[in-house]
């Protein structure tokens, strides 16, 4: 059994949208509590992706849903992306200062 994801292309803007949103809520509204903000994404992924397909229907506040949280997940890649290649940096510069002493 597969999963198809391929609609999450056609939800793209969704996606940045609540990518930005989520950004915001944890970095500068501090009264938002970490727990919460994957649903809040959920909920503004449902309704953007009403208003990006123009539409109300199961499918769009479905799939805008699945995007809102998709745009946490793309979070927390990026997170550890960029932890990963801060530690990757200290270890080779750790590494230098060995070799120049």
């Amino acid at each position: 059994m597969s999963i198809d994801l391929s609609f999450i292309s056609d939800y793209a803007i969704v996606v940045l949208a609540c990518l930005a949103l989520g950004y915001i809520l944890k970095n500068w509204i501090k009264d938002v509590d970490n727990k919460y903000i994957p649903t809040i994404l959920c909920i503004v992924g449902a309704i953007t992706g009403c208003i990006a397909k123009g539409t109300i229907s199961l499918e769009n506040i479905v799939y805008g849903a699945i995007a809102g949280l998709a745009s946490t997940g793309m979070h927390q890649v990026f997170k550890q992306m960029i932890e990963n290649k801060k530690e990757t940096n200290v270890e080779v510069e750790k590494a230098n200062e060995k070799e120049i002493k």
